[in-house]
């Protein structure tokens, strides 16, 4: 049995738009009055109508967003019942709060500036997003899901019910990673691939072996295939795409462990899986694999076949 929604999927989306609208603009005030909130409110490109926002709706969305992110919207009696960020520090320490910051609020900017927006080119990204809010909200209350999921591999969509745990963001997509009762087994399903979602009555208790914090430590995306153990992984990279990778990691766990002018080798304990080769292969022959051997044995032999494929044309 499910539970039905009165929101559409539309505005879901915008309510949890709304949600990192407000986030975002107190964030960037520091403190803020009621009022004040209400006048940007009212140029903000999510008022469709153009309305006040009313104290009720605010109050409801401080709620909201404490329960679903861990950010507390405190007022500051003292100083003309100014509302502000508590611990807004740790805003800055990455996690979901800092991703929400620089991926949606800038999103919101932008639309609020309709001039520049031929002057921003963005990425296309996968739709998904218009499912966050279900799946927090079962998350939050320890709810199953019923779901319709299309997998790549198959011919049409499939419905069944699933244990959501956590969610994960990797490469522009939105993953949800569940516990599939019928396959007795963790999952991970992508949210443009969703076609169907409802919350349903039945509860479930999170298993207390299962440390989502470190769930993806020892792996590069989204991929966490058991029968791959975690090793040192050594790739040796010229010094041009070497700058790259140390301005942006490709693990957690990257470490530098000899550079000179020609090259940088870079260390990892990581499972070597289809996704971290897949990154790998991407740079071409800047990217060399010297350990583990069955892995660059592994690499060499797609480049080889490669080869064979662009001689044979």
């Amino acid at each position: 049995m499910t539970i039905k929604r009165k929101n559409s999927k539309e505005s879901t989306s915008n309510l949890f738009n709304r949600y990192v609208w407000l986030i975002d603009l107190i964030y960037r005030k520091k403190n803020i009055t009621f009022e004040e909130i209400n006048e940007q409110w009212q140029r903000s490109s999510l008022n469709y109508a153009y309305d006040d926002l009313p104290l009720r709706t605010f109050h409801n969305h401080r709620k909201a967003i404490e329960q679903m992110f861990d950010i507390n919207i405190e007022c500051d009696k003292r100083n003309g019942y100014s509302y502000y960020i508590e611990n807004s520090e740790d805003m800055e320490m990455g996690g979901v709060r800092s991703w929400l910051l620089n991926t949606f609020a800038i999103n919101n900017l932008i639309n609020e500036s309709h001039k520049l927006k031929h002057r921003i080119l963005f990425e296309k990204i996968p739709r998904g997003q218009e499912y966050l809010t279900t799946i927090i909200e079962a998350m939050r209350d320890n709810f199953s899901l019923m779901i319709t999921y299309k997998a790549f591999w198959q011919d049409n969509p499939a419905t069944f019910e699933i244990r959501p745990y956590f969610i994960r963001v990797f490469k522009q997509r939105w993953y949800l990673i569940a516990f599939n009762p019928f396959r007795e087994k963790i999952q991970t399903y992508a949210l443009d691939r969703i076609r169907d979602m409802s919350i349903t009555e039945n509860k479930f208790t999170l298993p207390a072996d299962v440390d989502f914090e470190s769930y993806y430590d020892d792996c590069f995306g989204i991929i966490t295939d058991n029968n791959i153990s975690t090793e040192k992984l050594l790739i040796k990279v010229g010094n041009y795409q070497a700058a790259y990778i140390k301005a942006l990691p490709l693990h957690g766990s990257q470490k530098v462990v000899k550079s000179d002018a020609d090259y940088t080798l870079f260390e990892y304990f990581i499972k070597p899986t289809y996704d971290i080769r897949q990154e790998i292969l991407s740079h071409g022959d800047d990217v060399e694999v010297l350990q583990p051997e069955w892995f660059r044995e592994e690499i060499a032999a797609i480049v080889r076949k490669q080869e064979e494929i662009y001689k044979n044309e």
